[in-house]
Order: C-alpha cells, then sequence, then structure tokens
C-alpha cells in the first residue's frame, strides 16, 4: 500500500509538474489548464476520488469498531490498514485537486487534513505498542496479567533450588526494580552459573525469564499506550470534524455553483 501511494503521487506529480510548478498567474496560459485548473475534468476528479477515498476509509474502520461490520470477514488490524491507506492517498488526491492553491476556507481545510493525516500516523504508531491478539483485539490488563507465571514458585517446585537463590532472582525479577532487561538476564545468567544446575535446566530458567521479562514489558506498555491513545483522540476527532464540516460547506457550494464533474 506503500508503494501504491508513491507511485501515484510521483504519477500526478510528474504529469502536471510543468503546471503545478507555474506561478499562480501564468497558470491560464499553459496549454493543459482546463485539465490541471481545480474544477478541470482531472482536478475535479480526484478531488471526487480523494474525498470518496477519505469517506469510505472513515466509515468502514468506524462500522467495524463500533459495530463489528464485516467482523465475521476482515479482521480489524487489516481494516485499519486500509483505513490507513485510503485516508493517506485520499488527502494526497485532495492536494492535486487544489492544485497547491490554498486560500480562505480550502486553507483552514487543507491544514485540518494535514493535521488529521499527521495525528493518525501518530496514532498507528501508539497502536502497534499496544498488545494485541493475533485477531488484532486489544489484551487487557487482567489477560495480560493471567499469562504472568509465580516464578518463585515454579523454581521451587520444578528446580528445587535454595531459598536464597530463590529470593535473588526474585528481586531481580521485580517489577519494582528498574535495571533493564539485558541487564537482568546477564546477572541471572552469571547467578545460575554459579550453582550445580544442568546446563539444560539453566537455558530452561533464562527463557522463563525472558518470557516474564516480556511479559512485564508489554504490561507496562499497555497502559502508557492507553493513556497516550486517549490524549491522541483530543488531537486526531476534532481536526476529522473540522474537516468533514469544511468538505461538506465546499462541496455543497461546488455543487450549487453547477461544477458536477462528469455527471
Amino acid at each position: 500500500m506503500v508503494l501504491v501511494t508513491m507511485a501515484v503521487t510521483f504519477y500526478l506529480g510528474y504529469t502536471g509538474f510543468t503546471y503545478y510548478s507555474l506561478p499562480l498567474e501564468d497558470r491560464f496560459y499553459h496549454p493543459q489548464h482546463h485539465w490541471f485548473k481545480p474544477s478541470g475534468i482531472h482536478g475535479q476528479g480526484l478531488g471526487v476520488i480523494g474525498t470518496f477515498m477519505i469517506a469510505l476509509g472513515v466509515f468502514l474502520y468506524i462500522a467495524r469498531k463500533r459495530y463489528n461490520f464485516l467482523g465475521r470477514f476482515i479482521r480489524l488490524k487489516h481494516l485499519l490498514e486500509f483505513h490507513i491507506f485510503l485516508c493517506t492517498l485520499g488527502p494526497i488526491l485532495i492536494l492535486f485537486h487544489t492544485a497547491f492553491k490554498f486560500g480562505g476556507i480550502v486553507s483552514i481545510a487543507f491544514w485540518s487534513m494535514t493535521a488529521v493525516v499527521l495525528s493518525g500516523v501518530l496514532g498507528r504508531f501508539i497502536y502497534n505498542q499496544i498488545p494485541r491478539t493475533i485477531e488484532g483485539r486489544e489484551l487487557t490488563l487482567s489477560e495480560l496479567q493471567d499469562l504472568k507465571i509465580d516464578f518463585a514458585v515454579v523454581l521451587h517446585q520444578k528446580f528445587d533450588l535454595a531459598t536464597n537463590t530463590i529470593d535473588i532472582v526474585s528481586n531481580l525479577m521485580s517489577e519494582d526494580n528498574d535495571v533493564d532487561s539485558a541487564t537482568k538476564l546477564s546477572y541471572l545468567r552469571k547467578v545460575l552459573g554459579r550453582k550445580d544446575l544442568p546446563k539444560s535446566d539453566r537455558r530452561e530458567i533464562l527463557g522463563m525469564a525472558k518470557k516474564e521479562l516480556k511479559l512485564s514489558k508489554r504490561i507496562s506498555r499497555l497502559q502508557k499506550m492507553q493513556r497516550l491513545f486517549k490524549y491522541w483522540h483530543v488531537v486526531h476527532m476534532p481536526f476529522a470534524i473540522i474537516m468533514l464540516i469544511i468538505v461538506i460547506i465546499h462541496v455543497s457550494v461546488t455543487v450549487a455553483l453547477g461544477y458536477k464533474w462528469i455527471f
């Protein structure tokens, strides 16, 4: 999808370069002014298609997320990718529709659209950091905590480690311990190396420790990203609503003035 977006952007820029690179006052004399101008077949068509793509991307994603529309046929994470694709390429088409001429209410719509796209990119990054199931459903805090094991009990029952060793390992693995995971694993390897343990047991304990540390990081990340996601909506939604209102006004005025594209 990224390649498609880049290819379309390059194609539109290449085919219209001689027109878009001209000063606004000289474009009227360009031999294809009637084609590339915002009200031309090409220019207006890009606006219509771009607006349709954005509307479709928003509708499908909201319908799937809130009402489970097409939930049996498509995973939410795949639909999110499609939503991002449509709502990235759509604004690019609208940008070429304006012929890079901004003024009045159009400039407000453009910068609102820019804010929506940029905040969408940030939202995608935040979304990726939230732990999810393979189907794309967000894991709850309780689900993640249920995956954790009682490390001390396992070390005692399965490997019969001494109490002082278990205490050292438990303190090391504690979430209150601010030492980074790599350092913890390195120290744990040294501790286990000094004990009379089979190599296979040491390897298994280290594997369990890695899983526990990774799970702890996922729990911490979930709490942080959920908070960030709430703040993200404060930026994304208002600009999206502003853009939607201005687009409706713009389309209404365009139709009222008789610009109907190919219809």
